[in-house]
């Protein structure tokens, strides 16, 4: 039996870049200004293996990561093979995926539960797009971040972009179990929604 709308759940991570520009807060207000119920919250210092386990292994999706690299430097005129060594999107997406654990190990993040009306899509609105040179004004990267997929590929990093928000409910079930398995998450009634 499919969850009552308002219950709906989805998983955010603040990045390190958000929590080293003391967006905490920030991001915390936007999210529960849309009507939204945060259900576990913790800041922590996540291990390389788990950032590993994060990430898909699946070589369709590294390879996806590549392809999308390579996409990046033939758009802006770049040569991938004469940076990166190689043109080889599964080794690209493979380096790619090791920048991303990188930065995301290199400070605390903030991890989130997040409940309410279509939790999932209203927080990836909330968020903006998920490269910040493409987002809007009003979204957190639009407001907070410039970083495009050209810059960080030219400097070997990830890209910037303040938080992770769940895809789909179906990701979002899968994120909440890895990060939150053994941990607390509350049910509590919210004046003005649960009403």
């Amino acid at each position: 039996m499919p969850e009552h709308p308002k219950e709906e759940k989805t998983f955010v991570l603040i990045k390190p870049d958000g929590v080293r520009k003391g967006l905490i807060g920030e991001i915390i207000k936007r999210i529960e200004q849309r009507d939204l119920k945060i259900i576990a919250l913790q800041m922590f210092q996540p291990t390389r293996e788990e950032m590993d386990d994060h990430y898909p292994k699946e070589e369709a999706w590294i390879r996806r990561l590549g392809q999308k690299t390579l996409a990046t430097y033939e758009k802006y005129g770049f040569d991938a093979k004469e940076e990166l060594g190689t043109a080889d999107d599964l080794e690209i997406g493979t380096m790619v995926r090791g920048w991303l654990i990188n930065f995301m190990t290199s400070a605390p993040l903030v991890k989130m539960a997040v409940q309410g009306i279509h939790a999932v899509d209203m927080v990836r609105k909330i968020a903006g797009p998920t490269m910040p040179y493409l987002a809007d004004m009003g979204t957190i990267r639009g407001d907070f971040s410039a970083d495009s997929p050209l810059l960080a590929n030219k400097e070997k990093r990830a890209v910037m972009n303040l938080v992770h928000a769940s895809e789909t409910p179906e990701e979002a079930a899968h994120e909440l179990q890895q990060w939150f398995h053994d941990a607390a998450i509350y049910k509590y009634r919210r004046f003005g929604i649960d009403e």
